[in-house]
């Protein structure tokens, strides 16, 4: 049961951050997973294997929630991937499928907040290579794994148009909290976009780690590659008040 703290006048505060310091920078150094590989995204050797995975989705379906896109051509494609790049913040991931040695998507962590230890992952856009498959989910898990237990982030956030069901989805199956809607939050692409807030904190991450653990270990596997244990069944309920699950 919490204990509501207050101070010499009575009014209710926060619980104290013992020891926090500011916490550092994401480094430009790869995170090596068993069936991935995500490295800073090099337009240069990246380029050409992404717009040829990303070509898969014919009808552009990838693009719909997303700032910018579709590429008409390979040029315009590289163009933006030149400024993603040349920036620190979003700071863009290649996703390398480790059994092809090519690229088949990009995420990246944007609004990286190191004074109040927030980070967030977005800018995600998967091939349909990359789509439902353990690759994407390791993926997601070693951007978290970096962002609470190698760097110290408090706070590790998922934000989406609200209309986008695919990422509510996909957020909810990686343990990620509804925190609420911000109405009217964003135009693109000249509409509106409310957007769906979500989050995982640092006290929950013990548990989701040790469930993505347990969903990526081979044994969860058969010999087709089906998985045994559903990821959504193993880390639902984990990010909920304790008592409301």
């Amino acid at each position: 049961m919490t204990t509501e703290l207050t101070n010499p006048l009575g009014q209710p505060i926060g619980a104290p951050v013992p020891g926090w310091e500011r916490r550092p920078l994401p480094p430009r150094t790869p995170m090596e997973g068993r069936t991935c590989r995500l490295e800073p995204l090099d337009p240069a050797r990246h380029a050409e294997d992404l717009y040829e995975a990303m070509g898969r989705d014919a009808e552009g379906r990838n693009w719909t929630y997303l700032g910018v896109g579709p590429f008409s051509d390979l040029e315009s494609f590289r163009a933006w991937l030149d400024r993603m790049a040349a920036g620190s913040d979003p700071l863009f991931h290649t996703v390398i499928d480790r059994t092809t040695g090519r690229a088949v998507g990009v995420a990246s962590y944007p609004r990286i907040d190191p004074a109040n230890g927030v980070i967030e992952v977005g800018h995600i856009l998967f091939s349909p290579l990359l789509q439902r498959t353990p690759m994407a989910t390791e993926a997601m898990f070693l951007m978290m794994r970096r962002g609470v237990d190698e760097l110290g982030y408090r706070r590790y956030e998922w934000k989406c148009d609200s209309l986008n069901a695919p990422s509510r989805a996909a957020a909810a199956r990686l343990g990620f909290r509804y925190e609420g809607l911000f109405r009217q939050a964003v135009v693109y692409k000249g509409r509106n976009r409310d957007t769906a807030w979500f989050s995982i904190i640092d006290s929950e991450w013990p548990r989701l780690r040790a469930a993505f653990e347990r969903w990526l270990d081979p044994a969860n596997f058969d010999a087709e590659g089906r998985q045994k244990e559903r990821l959504s069944d193993l880390t639902r309920g984990l990010s909920l008040p304790p008592g409301s699950d």
